[in-house]
């Protein structure tokens, strides 16, 4: 009988759910909201791109997360943890999935670029779309951070207006630089 055949006990559900619902709780989305507010610097600072500029800005969207992210679980592990505990796999692994949010926070707008041709988006469409995905994933994540947190409605939407202000503030960036 393989593991998912085998018969759960009631203890063993209920112990089962409580681990998943501690473990969602502790859940922690400031990757999130960091990593999509990267992106939207990324896509704003990208200035002129060569000759195949969606294709340049998508993987600079997420090779830009994955060095962010190596950097915070660096951080973490080296920084932090190497004080308090020694290194094992399972710490190495924890902080990886727990910085995880920062990379995925890339995807959204990377999408976005690539598939701007198909909303029939130039180069300069592209760019606006993935800066509002970006800033619509910050303040998406911000809300769920709160929401996982227990947060009342008043702070979650008090945290979502501070994180639209900050998106529309590296927007406004672009605008007042024009590259």
């Amino acid at each position: 009988m393989s593991s998912e055949e085998a018969p759960v006990h009631r203890t063993g559900t209920a112990s089962a759910t409580a681990a998943r619902a501690e473990r969602r709780a502790r859940t922690d989305y400031t990757g999130g909201v960091y990593g999509s507010m990267l992106a939207s610097s990324v896509v704003i600072g990208a200035g002129t791109l060569g000759s195949f500029p969606r294709a340049e800005l998508v993987l600079l969207l997420l090779l830009t997360g994955v060095v962010f992210w190596i950097a915070h679980v660096h951080a973490q592990l080296f920084g932090a943890r190497l004080a308090q505990q020694a290194l094992d796999r399972r710490a190495v692994l924890h902080v990886c999935r727990d910085e995880w949010p920062i990379v995925k926070a890339a995807v959204p707008p990377s999408a976005a670029v690539a598939l701007s041709p198909l909303l029939g988006l130039d180069v300069q469409g592209a760019v606006w779309l993935a800066v509002s995905v970006a800033v619509a994933g910050q303040v998406g994540w911000s809300v769920a951070a709160a929401r996982r947190a227990g947060a009342s409605w008043r702070l979650t939407t008090t945290t979502a207006l501070v994180n639209l202000l900050l998106g529309l503030l590296i927007i406004s960036f672009k605008i007042t630089l024009k590259h």
